[in-house]
């Protein structure tokens, strides 16, 4: 009988972290399609003949920083899915609509390794090669992966400093 008040409290500690989870992820989301700035980001398949404003930037890992020195907000599943790596080139196409169309055009040189997946305050990290690389919410949830779980990462080869990695894959 003693057992049971210990196996309550572990499944109410799961249940808090799957909803912390869960809100990190709409929070991501949210930001994903209206942006910082609250306009609303609708992401689109690429097509070279779209007319519009054209702006090429750089990848910071979360999102492209324009030649104007604004950001640019990416929708967080698409990073995950393309797996954008931090200092990639990106287009962005904004249509006479207001759709954002983004396109990846020069990828960095990347390398994969692998790590363990940890988290503080809410954020997640891979720990590989004696340091903690940022990871995209929209990629621990898209992959279900957990704390403790090991990962394939994909780093920039010829970027030391990087901060940010993009999951290639659950071991």
């Amino acid at each position: 009988m003693s057992d049971l008040p210990e196996k309550q409290v572990k499944r109410l500690r799961t249940l808090i972290q799957e909803a912390e989870t869960n809100l990190a992820a709409a929070k991501e989301l949210l930001i994903s399609i209206v942006g910082d700035d609250g306009q609303v980001v609708t992401p689109k398949t690429s097509s070279d003949d779209v007319a519009g404003k054209i702006i090429e930037g750089v990848f910071d890992g979360q999102m492209m920083m324009g030649p104007d020195g604004k950001n640019y907000p990416i929708p967080a599943n698409y990073a995950s899915k393309s797996k954008l790596v931090e200092g990639d080139i990106l287009k962005l196409t904004i249509t006479e609509d207001g759709s954002f169309i983004y396109k990846q055009i020069g990828p960095v040189s990347r390398k994969q390794v692998i790590g363990t997946l940890v988290q503080h305050d809410g954020v997640y990290y891979v720990e590989a090669n004696g340091r903690e690389y940022r990871i995209l919410l929209a990629s621990v949830t898209f992959f279900r992966i957990e704390v403790g779980d090991q990962v394939t990462i994909i780093i920039p080869d010829d970027n030391p400093d990087a901060t940010w990695a993009a999951v290639e894959a659950p071991l």
